[in-house]
C-alpha cells in the first residue's frame, strides 16, 4: 500500500499563515516596547521622586541650619563660658530670673515634655537646661488659653519643661542655657522659633544627657 502524502498548504493559506506570524511578531515587538517604555517611566519616576525627596530633605536641613544661626528676635544672651556648672547644695542666687545657667543642684527636673502646675526649684531646672532643655515659665498675666497652648506644645516636645513663676517680669518666658526670650502671647511665632533653635541646640553644655530619671516635682 502506498502512503498518502501530507497535503501542503495552498498558496493563499501560506500567505495567510505568514500574515498571522507577521502580526504576532509585530504584537510581540509592540508589547516589548510598551514594557520597556513603562519600565523606563517607572524608573524615571522613582529616580525623580527620590531626587525630590533628597532635595526636600536637604532644603529642610539647610533651613534648620540657617535658623540655628539666626538669633530669635528679642532674645537675650549671656556668656555661657562665664556661667558656672558646679553641683552645689542649697539655694543659688542667680543674676537673672528665671535663671539661664550657673551652678545647680545635682538632680535635674524631668524635662521630657513635662508640664508642672506648681513652681519648681531654680537649681533643679537649671540642671535641665544644662542637658539641652528649654524651660517655659509664665506669670499671672498669662491667660488660660495661653497656658493650654503652651502646655500642649511642651507636652509634645521632648527636652522641654513648663512651670509657673509669679516672680518673673515677662508674661511668658522661654529659657535655654545662656539665652532667654519673653513674649506676651503663646501664639507669638517666636515661641516656635525659640524651641526649634534651642531644644538640644548648639548652646547645650551636655547634649544628649537624660531628661528623665530626675525630679518629678
Amino acid at each position: 500500500m502506498s502512503k498518502t502524502s501530507k497535503k501542503q498548504p495552498t498558496a493563499p493559506r501560506r500567505a495567510k499563515i505568514e500574515e498571522i506570524r507577521r502580526a504576532e511578531k509585530a504584537r510581540d515587538r509592540r508589547n516589548r516596547i510598551i514594557t520597556i517604555t513603562l519600565s523606563a517611566v517607572i524608573v524615571a519616576g522613582l529616580i525623580g521622586w527620590g531626587t525630590y525627596a533628597i532635595d526636600n530633605a536637604n532644603d529642610k536641613q539647610d533651613q534648620k541650619a540657617a535658623a540655628a544661626k539666626k538669633p530669635v528676635s528679642g532674645e537675650k544672651t549671656w556668656n555661657a563660658k562665664k556661667l558656672g556648672r558646679d553641683h552645689v547644695t542649697g539655694t543659688v542666687k542667680y543674676p537673672m530670673n528665671p535663671p539661664v545657667g550657673g551652678n545647680h543642684n545635682q538632680a535635674w527636673m524631668n524635662c521630657d515634655g513635662t508640664v508642672y502646675t506648681k513652681p519648681v526649684a531654680n537649681e533643679n531646672a537649671v540642671h535641665a537646661l544644662e542637658h539641652g532643655a528649654v524651660w517655659v515659665t509664665y506669670n499671672d498675666k498669662a491667660t488660660d488659653a495661653d497656658m493650654k497652648t503652651l502646655g500642649d506644645k511642651v507636652s509634645k516636645t521632648p527636652y522641654t519643661l513648663m512651670s509657673p513663676d509669679k516672680t518673673q517680669s515677662g508674661t511668658i518666658t522661654l529659657s535655654a542655657w545662656g539665652v532667654q526670650l519673653s513674649v506676651n502671647k503663646a501664639s507669638d511665632p517666636r515661641v516656635e522659633q525659640f524651641l526649634t533653635k534651642y531644644v538640644q541646640g548648639a548652646q547645650t553644655p551636655e547634649p544628649g544627657a537624660a531628661c528623665t530619671g530626675g525630679l518629678t516635682a
